[in-house]
């Protein structure tokens, strides 16, 4: 048996826990394909949302956050990753080309990420504030700034200014019937193996305590008891330098890494995209934000006040995503 590069079960293995990462809609817009050590990641076209995402900045962003869970995934394997990000021009779906090698040594904290990419929910619901055993939100800026991307911590005065991007945001929307068509077509059923079920929606007294979360659909379910209080949320923004595939791919992978980094300390976490989907909001949280770059992620973050979150989303099997040769 050949030990230089990882048998098919690794990979599989791998594979299966990076689908586990966040992706607009849940759409899952990803396609992997493993020959002779290299694992080959690419964006699956067919899967962009053309009215919320029409340019891909959502797509290499989830696809990113994929590529940092196989990188955990697969340190916990034992086997180091060295990825290079759009290796061939020529090639734009190839998001990423990871070399694995057999010199890995996990630390106790790397298979804590693994049990977070297990556990980690988007709860739409209201947040109690952080708790203090969790440490200071700042320190999740460490995980971002490995990929060159800044997070700011918003000061709880914006949130008013958040509010108002959103309502920015609904208003373009509201009329658009192309947007309202694809966000029910993902959001709000449990058919497939993808989109967003009823049970990970917020209802409506839930909603109405997260004045800064998407419009969706509204699930057919009983009000929470206790009845949810003010969303007290912590609001996370991830910057980059410049519009590019590069750099959308690369806050992917900060997301996911200050995602697996809260959820292993316990915080309940939130990515919210739809303000920075339409220019207007879009310039409005820039300004929260001086000299930060381009928003492309928010992220809500506290702690979980009533019932643990609704079950896992579904995925798509590996066997539909993951080529091998």
């Amino acid at each position: 048996m050949d030990y230089a590069v990882p048998d098919t079960g690794v990979i599989q293995s791998a594979v299966d826990l990076a689908c586990r990462a966040p992706s607009v809609h849940n759409s899952q817009p990803w396609r992997w394909r493993y020959s002779a050590g290299r694992l080959d990641l690419f964006s699956e076209r067919t899967r962009l949302l053309p009215s919320a995402d029409p340019s891909g900045r959502q797509l290499h962003i989830s696809c990113g956050a994929a590529l940092h869970h196989v990188e955990v995934a697969l340190t916990s394997l034992r086997w180091r990753s060295d990825i290079d990000l759009l290796p061939e021009p020529s090639l734009p779906r190839l998001v990423a080309a990871i070399h694995c090698h057999r010199d890995a040594t996990p630390r106790s904290h790397d298979f804590d990420l693994v049990t977070a990419i297990r556990h980690r929910r988007t709860d739409r619901r209201p947040f109690g504030p952080l708790a203090p055993e969790t440490g200071p939100a700042a320190r999740l800026g460490d995980q971002a700034g490995r990929f060159g991307i800044t997070l700011t911590v918003l000061a709880p005065e914006a949130r008013t200014a958040l509010a108002a991007a959103t309502d920015a945001s609904s208003a373009a929307r509201r009329y658009d019937a192309d947007y309202q068509a694809e966000l029910h077509w993902w959001a709000g059923h449990s058919l497939t193996g993808e989109g967003i079920p009823p049970e990970s929606l917020a209802t409506t007294g839930e909603s109405a305590h997260v004045p800064i979360g998407r419009a969706f659909p509204r699930p057919g379910r009983q009000e929470s008891t206790p009845r949810p209080g003010v969303d007290e949320s912590t609001v996370l923004m991830l910057s980059t330098d410049s519009d590019s595939p590069a750099s959308w791919t690369r806050c992917g992978q900060a997301l996911s890494a200050v995602l697996l980094e809260a959820t292993s300390r316990g915080i309940a976490t939130c990515p919210l995209t739809h303000l920075t989907e339409v220019g207007r909001s879009r310039d409005m949280i820039a300004a929260l934000a001086p000299g930060a770059g381009l928003p492309q992620v928010l992220l809500r973050i506290g702690s979980v006040t009533g019932s643990p979150p609704a079950g896992r989303t579904p995925r798509r099997s590996t066997a539909e995503v993951l080529t091998l040769h």
